[in-house]
């Protein structure tokens, strides 16, 4: 990108949107001008509250990140709420971005969409190929819809919207609400939660045994502002730790049980689900890139 760029970042209060903010402002970059908005800036499944954002900020480049996202059991209990909710701000912000001309949408999708019943590892070609895993369909069915989305703008309107499929991410800034919270927070909250009122055990919702791949989301962000700048295909492609980086729940509870020096028990309710129990996906595509 080499004129004065404006680069429209949804969610951007949020974990990789608080990572992205911190790299560009690391970088500095002369040519672009980055706008993060959070909810309280536009209510985005609302049509008319998106445009009058875009009016105001007038973008070239888009990143979506804006989601109603949430952990294994909010996910089981709302997942009509999380299909709704996110099929009207996906839908506002891709028809909006197209009547403004914007150059370049940028969104974020999740390797929980990907089907349940697949053979491993995963890749871009595979996130059709069945349905996503019962817990959260809601979610899993609107992000898919992104990549639908973005296939039919390019085909009937040339416009380049594209989207990137990460791993887990952890990092500063994350939520860590027991309700709505992703593993790696709500495993921190649970156990400080515990210390903090002189408990030794250490209780983790499940058996321990699903296995997942996590990515920091200071070098998720990296990665992100390359797909922004550099890659020019509307296929999805995944930004993810390698194939052979995968870490049980298991693994992941002893490990912040020995960051926190914790010397009780961990204890696994096998009475809570467990959710899937492998996302392995692989990231051959994007090495292929950097070859």
């Amino acid at each position: 990108m080499s004129e004065q760029n404006i680069i429209l970042v949804t969610g951007g209060s949020g974990l990789v949107g608080k990572a992205i903010q911190t790299v560009v402002e690391s970088e500095q970059p002369k040519n672009e001008k980055w706008i993060f908005l959070t909810s309280k800036d536009a209510n985005l499944c609302d049509y008319a509250s998106t445009k009058k954002l875009f009016e105001t900020h007038k973008p070239t480049h888009v990143i979506h990140l804006a989601a109603m996202v949430g952990g294994l059991f909010h996910n089981m209990s709302h997942n009509l709420d999380f299909l709704r909710n996110n099929l009207h701000m996906n839908d506002n912000v891709l028809q909006i971005s197209y009547e403004f001309g914007v150059k370049k949408v940028v969104s974020c999708l999740s390797t929980c969409i990907f089907p349940d019943k697949t053979t491993y590892p995963i890749d871009e070609t595979m996130v059709h190929n069945g349905p996503p895993h019962p817990s959260n369909y809601g979610y899993s069915y609107a992000k898919r819809l992104i990549d639908i989305a973005n296939r039919a703008y390019h085909e009937q309107h040339g416009c380049m919207f594209t989207s990137v499929i990460p791993c887990n991410v952890f990092g500063p800034h994350d939520n860590y609400n027991l309700e709505s919270s992703h593993v790696i927070p709500g495993l921190i909250r649970k156990l400080y939660d515990s210390i903090e009122r002189g408990e030794d055990i250490f209780a983790v919702m499940g058996s321990g045994k699903p296995l997942r791949q996590f990515i920091y989301s200071l070098d998720l962000a990296k990665l992100f502002l390359w797909v922004l700048r550099d890659y020019n295909e509307v296929d999805p492609i995944i930004l993810s730790v390698d194939e052979t980086s995968e870490v049980t729940i298991k693994e992941l509870a002893e490990e912040l049980a020995k960051a926190f020096d914790f010397k009780g028990k961990i204890a696994f309710d096998i009475t809570k689900a467990d959710g899937q129990y492998k996302k392995n996906c692989q990231q051959c595509k994007i090495t292929s890139l950097f070859a």
